[in-house]
């Protein structure tokens, strides 16, 4: 079964290719999604890889905390995203 990881504090420079390769170390990665702003194009510094579960458990253990780029990774298993409620423009 996959798991769905949340990567957050990710430099900005990060690629697809680098994420997938510090994950693949802890086991095969499914795939990689670094999330960029809708307007302007840019990196927002977190993204999401799925991972088989045991390995995907390894992954965070072993990640959590650690340096990539010169910043301080949080990797925690991807919670389901909140709906949002609309607000009235008036």
């Amino acid at each position: 079964m996959l798991k769905t990881i949340y990567v957050g504090n990710l430099p900005f420079t990060a690629t697809d290719d680098e994420v997938r390769g510090l994950f693949s170390k802890h086991g095969t990665v499914h795939s990689v999604k670094l999330v960029t702003d809708r307007d302007t194009g840019r990196p927002r510094g977190f993204g999401f890889v799925e991972m088989e579960g045991s390995a995907a458990t390894a992954a965070i253990t072993a990640l959590n905390g650690s340096q990539f780029g010169g910043r301080s990774l949080r990797v925690n298993e991807a919670r389901e995203r909140e709906q949002r409620t609309r607000r009235s423009r008036f």
